[in-house]
């Protein structure tokens, strides 16, 4: 069973920055790994995904200002470093890890941008 235990989020002004991380405990296998996110009344959208061969992929409107790495020590811990934030980008953010066809979810971390 895949466990993933994520950190970070939190408040922060408009313009500003904050770093998730997401651990995935249970597997030696390298796992593909994502963010998504969920504001209030919206559907769970993706907006960065790393692959098994370092492919990664961006939602449009983070493009640019987000960027999604992983760990040089452990390669199912990612980071998602965000910045620029804006209002928009307020949300519960979760991380996500694929192994064969099942994929699991952290417990979603609150993200609030406001001045």
């Amino acid at each position: 069973q895949v466990q993933l235990v994520e950190s970070g989020g939190g408040s922060a002004q408009p313009g500003g920055s904050l770093r998730l991380s997401c651990t995935a405990s249970g597997t030696v296998m390298v796992l593909r790994m994502g963010w998504y996110r969920q504001a209030p009344g919206k559907q769970r959208e993706m907006i960065a995904q790393i692959q098994t061969d370092e492919t990664i992929e961006y939602e449009d409107s983070v493009k640019d200002r987000f960027t999604i790495s992983r760990d040089v020590t452990n390669k199912n811990t990612v980071h998602l470093q965000m910045n620029s934030l804006g209002p928009e980008d307020t949300a519960v953010y979760y991380c996500s890890a694929r192994r064969f066809s099942t994929t699991y979810w952290g417990q979603g971390t609150q993200v609030t941008v406001s001045s």
